[in-house]
């Protein structure tokens, strides 16, 4: 927080929420509406699902910010990262002296005060950890709350307020507001710590592997002696930060020796099926509905931290059987004609590659489609471009788009995605780029056969490719 905004309104009623609709703002956003308070936000772009969500909530949301939308009677203001100082209403904020916070201020001061909080963090596979913990957590009676950068199908939403201690939270390392300038997992205070995996990531703000880095070594400590921290170490650089850290450590793994380890791997059509092993331990065989050996370990974090709160692994198994996912995580979007169209977040080269392994153990007999659109902030820049082009290649035929926005990113750090497609040809692979969706959609139709996996990877909207997909398929003879 500023200097002058340390203390808050001794009453507050009515939270006006800037840059609302992103998915952390809007479930934050739901939380406080659930809680009691009255909610109004604006943002400069209103979309699906969100602004659905957001309406079911009655949560009055302006279009495009302007300064007469803050509420006269408004008690704080909670500003997203998506802002900045120049912003009309922040602008409008600060000349009025409204109170102020950064969205996981909020969620700390009404919300994790009173919880046990469990804290999944990481580059890859946060999301479907924390989404399993909270799920298996409800199933079980512990009536948890949470907030999750992801929709969870069992939940069909991304929060929830309950009456249990505990509170699953996403540990995002971006950061928290253009004057709360730490990673948003600073303000979450773990008792029990997951890190799922540390890799570099977030280009703009994040200028080497260090700066990351430090951060990651900085949330460790955070986690009390009376706490826990599941480490997987199949990530050197996780296996790195154990050498500062003094408190109560559990290693997990499913490439070696840890405290827990996944063995004989087995990816099916049922799900994967492996073997735990605790302490060197034969424990049971175990079936996850998820697909990846990297899945597998997202359990394995997931069963640490339910140890900890001293949940038998015998009560487990059902529960995680009944889990059905997060929306755009090997989403299956349609069907059509044995051509399976799947929607997938994977923005990063070792997301992208454990997709795609995970998706050709499931699927061995079909053709594998990547179409692939660098829309976030690492993924628009030259950063990763050979690791992409080695990623992409698992699959048998790779479409790119066009880098989205590109024109944000310094000439000088830009993918060049004919260089990409020009690799990924070196590698045996066949590869295209594409003016748009249009003309992706417009290729794979016109290729397709029946027994083809067709997997669209973008970190955002991709500009409605899987409607305008599964209808193009649909017209097919």
């Amino acid at each position: 927080m500023m200097p002058f905004m340390k203390s808050l309104p001794k009453k507050i009623e009515t939270i006006h929420c800037i840059a609302i609709c992103g998915m952390g703002m809007g479930s934050l956003a739901g939380l406080l509406k659930q809680a009691g308070y009255h909610v109004t936000g604006s943002d400069q772009n209103i979309y699906p699902p969100m602004s659905d969500q957001l309406k079911q909530l009655k949560i009055p949301v302006r279009a495009q910010y302007a300064p007469e939308n803050i509420p006269q009677d408004v008690d704080l203001i909670v500003i997203g990262n998506a802002v900045s100082k120049n912003n009309v209403e922040v602008e409008e904020v600060l000349h009025r002296g409204l109170p102020y916070l950064s969205m996981p201020e909020a969620c700390h001061h009404f919300f994790l005060k009173e919880k046990t909080s469990l804290v999944v963090a990481g580059t890859h596979g946060k999301t479907t950890t924390s989404s399993l913990l909270a799920w298996i957590l409800y199933k079980l009676g512990r009536d948890p709350s949470f907030l999750i950068g992801g929709i969870l199908n069992n939940f069909e939403g991304a929060y929830r307020l309950g009456r249990g201690d505990e509170m699953v939270m996403e540990g995002d390392e971006y950061d928290s507001a253009f004057f709360d300038k730490g990673p948003k997992f600073f303000h979450y205070n773990p008792k029990v710590l997951i890190i799922t995996s540390l890799e570099y990531d977030h280009a703009d703000i994040y200028h080497d592997m260090d700066s990351l880095r430090k951060n990651f070594k900085k949330l460790i400590q955070l986690v009390p002696q009376n706490g826990r921290w599941a480490a997987c170490i199949d990530f050197p650089e996780v296996a790195a930060l154990m050498k500062d850290y003094s408190g109560s450590l559990v290693t997990y793994s499913t490439q070696g020796r840890a405290d827990y380890e996944a063995r004989h791997i087995d990816i099916g059509e049922s799900g994967t099926k492996f073997d735990l092993f605790i302490k060197g331990k034969f424990q049971a065989s175990w079936v996850s509905p998820l697909i990846g050996s990297y899945n597998v370990a997202n359990v394995l974090g997931a069963l640490i931290l339910l140890d900890y709160l001293e949940i038998p692994l015998s009560g487990i198994q059902g529960p995680l059987l009944e889990f059905r996912g997060v929306k755009r995580r090997q989403e299956i979007r349609g069907i059509v004609k044995d051509r399976i169209v799947i929607d997938d977040f994977a923005h990063h080269p070792t997301a992208v590659r454990a997709t795609l392994e995970g998706l050709k153990a499931r699927y061995p007999e079909y053709r594998l489609w990547a179409l692939f659109e660098p829309r976030s902030q690492t993924s628009r820049r030259r950063v990763f471009q050979d690791q992409f082009a080695e990623a992409l290649s698992l699959a048998d035929k790779i479409l790119v788009a066009p880098p989205y926005q590109v024109e944000k990113i310094p000439e000088e750090e830009r993918l060049d995605p004919h260089q990409l497609c020009q690799k990924i040809k070196s590698l045996g692979k066949e590869a295209s780029l594409h003016s748009g969706v249009d003309s992706m959609v417009t290729q794979v139709v016109k290729e397709s056969r029946a027994f083809d996996l067709i997997v669209i990877m973008s970190n955002g909207g991709f500009d409605g490719i899987y409607e305008k997909m599964l209808e193009g398929l649909k017209e097919l003879a």
